[in-house]
């Protein structure tokens, strides 16, 4: 998949454009005086992000942040395998910026009069559906079957939903959908269940894979990848994608140091394309940085995970179409209303 890059170069001219037509950042006067709306003084851009996907894309802008080769000053909060834990540092000003999923975005905006913009995107969809043994070979094979699944009441029940309604099945009569509390229950099922099916996020897939490797008998099947949710939605949908992950930033920072966002911006772009052009390089970070433990599931994972920098209109568009089909399946799973058009940072 294409990374969009952002040109250091091409965002200056935009940002002096900008500045007149909408009044949006700082200019000097006749004197030399910085105006109001930008601030030149130095800042360090507090980060933050989930462990997995979301902060795969992160991983080269960390080490080179760490070694002193970012323009930027940068300070990354411990990872958290909780994207709820979030919420508070981020509505409270302790984080500046944040990789995120796209509809606690959309609630965070809708609970906190807007307070946060969507960056880009950073990550689609990480879900596969999965088998030991060969029964099945597409989502319309599933009629009958029983299928262990995690994220229930949450963003992937109502994508798998989403799906199997849309290949002809009822997710609550022609499915038998067994919802298991966390990847560690899905796991003992699929490591001890022969003829297994389930619905599963990456880099949790490829953990799996390894760990029925090692232990299952030479006779039994090995784990194997049916389909990428990703095509099946995009099949029902074409030109509008799972939004699995968004980068979001406080606009009150956003407003006042504009040229940071646009360098974080650019460095971020360079640090995902390294992450889908060196996965060797990028998955010996995810390991450094306790993303994945280990560095084989991380090699497995990358190239399934979708680590992408969308932004701009094509950034507005996917998500706004994203969670409007959340929307329209769940109010609440977006806030209760789609969020406004300033929630989308598109210069």
């Amino acid at each position: 998949m294409k990374i969009k890059k952002l040109f250091a170069a091409v965002l200056a001219v935009v940002m002096v454009m900008a500045c007149g037509i909408l009044g949006g950042c700082a200019s000097e006067d006749s004197s030399g005086a910085v105006n109001a709306g930008e601030s030149e003084e130095p800042v360090t851009i507090r980060v933050g992000a989930m462990a997995g996907p979301t902060a795969m894309g992160m991983v080269k802008l960390m080490n080179d942040s760490d070694a002193g080769l970012t323009a930027n000053s940068y300070s990354f909060a411990d990872l958290t395998n909780d994207a709820s834990s979030l919420v508070a540092p981020i509505a409270k000003g302790e984080l500046d910026i944040a990789a995120i999923p796209s509809n606690l975005a959309s609630n965070i905006y809708n609970n906190n009069d807007g307070s946060i913009e969507v960056l880009a995107i950073n990550v689609l969809g990480v879900l596969n559906l999965v088998e030991r043994g060969d029964s099945i070979a597409s989502i319309s094979d599933l009629k009958g079957k029983s299928v262990y699944a995690t994220g229930q009441g949450a963003v992937p029940e109502y994508i798998i939903r989403y799906i199997l309604q849309g290949n002809g099945l009822n997710p609550d009569t022609d499915v038998n959908i067994i919802w298991c509390s966390d990847t560690t229950e899905a796991l003992a099922y699929v490591t001890e269940v022969r003829d297994s099916i389930a619905i599963l996020p990456q880099p949790f897939v490829s953990a799996a894979a390894a760990k029925v490797e090692s232990i299952k008998a030479n006779d039994e099947p090995s784990l194997r990848v049916v389909a990428d949710l990703n095509d099946e939605w995009d099949a029902l949908n074409p030109g509008c994608s799972i939004v699995t992950g968004v980068l979001v930033v406080r606009r009150e920072f956003a407003e006042k140091y504009p040229k940071q966002v646009a360098t974080f911006l650019d460095e971020y772009a360079s640090s995902a394309q390294y992450t889908y052009d060196d996965i060797d390089g990028a998955a010996a970070l995810t390991v450094q940085y306790g993303i994945v433990a280990a560095e084989g599931v991380a090699k497995m994972a990358i190239p399934n995970c979708h680590i992408v920098c969308i932004t701009g209109e094509e950034m507005k568009t996917s998500v706004e179409g994203f969670l409007q089909i959340l929307y329209d399946l769940e109010p609440k799973a977006v806030g209760g209303t789609m969020p406004g058009d300033d929630f989308y940072y598109v210069q």
